[in-house]
């Protein structure tokens, strides 16, 4: 299985983020460049110390090929949203908070109507961004965890464990250890997005590498998987943006 970690490189006087995937079936240094950035892979009997120098002997293609994904893929500024409103389902989605009268307790809160309500109880200290922060954490792993088990079972695979985390340079993993983590901020995505996510992961407890066997199972369950990492490459800015205390509309 392979395993994965975050590294930065200086190339040509550029500070560039990558993605180093150690794999056991890899049999020579590889790079990719892609809408997520770039991921260098090492075969697993090679030192580490010699990414470095593959690195710098293709800084040239590397920053040239970071440079094309960045005119496909602009990286945009979070869109002007009126107060109130988060991204959820990849949706702008009205956030009303309540009093909830003299109800003890902490806060609650349920979509109605097109809105998310946050129902503050009288007794909570929490603030409106961290219950709301906590309540999409728990959407996330319901969400993940119905497409995580269609998928499954189809691979005929099973994850060790699971995990929704708060990762900021990744979306999903499968570690060798056969557990698969994911970014909570999926369920602020479309479903087609989530689903992808759940599946390309899914997949890799079936095959560990990113091979052409790897990439037709994983289009074979998600047709939408191009329409998604797509979506992913040019909505990374709002996904990954905090929720603001401003998104708390006027109190009724």
């Amino acid at each position: 299985m392979n395993s994965a970690t975050q590294h930065q490189v200086l190339l040509r006087e550029r500070r560039v983020d990558y993605r180093l995937v150690v794999s056991p079936a890899a049999r020579k240094l590889r790079l990719r460049v892609g809408p997520d950035g770039l991921e260098v892979v090492l075969p697993r009997e090679r030192a580490l110390e010699d990414v470095a120098a593959f690195l710098e002997r293709n800084a040239a293609w590397i920053l040239d090929q970071l440079k094309r994904v960045e005119r496909l893929h602009p990286v945009r500024r979070p869109e002007e949203s009126k107060r109130g409103e988060i991204l959820f389902r990849g949706q702008w989605t009205p956030v009303r908070v309540e009093n909830a009268g003299n109800r003890a307790g902490g806060n609650q809160i349920e979509v109605s109507n097109g809105q998310i309500v946050v129902r503050c109880g009288t007794a909570s200290r929490t603030p409106v961004a961290r219950s709301l922060e906590n309540w999409l954490r728990k959407q996330a792993r319901t969400e993940i965890e119905r497409h995580l088990a269609a998928v499954t079972a189809r691979l005929r695979q099973r994850p060790r464990r699971v995990y929704v985390m708060s990762q900021r340079t990744k979306w999903g993993n499968c570690s060798a250890r056969r557990n698969l983590s994911f970014n909570w901020r999926l369920i602020l995505a479309p479903e087609f997005v989530l689903r992808y996510m759940v599946t390309h992961e899914a997949v890799h407890l079936a095959v560990p590498d990113h091979s052409p066997k790897f990439w037709l199972t994983v289009r074979s369950y998600c047709p939408e998987t191009e329409r998604a990492k797509q979506w992913l490459g040019a909505h990374y800015t709002e996904l990954v943006a905090r929720i603001p205390e401003a998104h708390e509309s006027e109190r009724r």
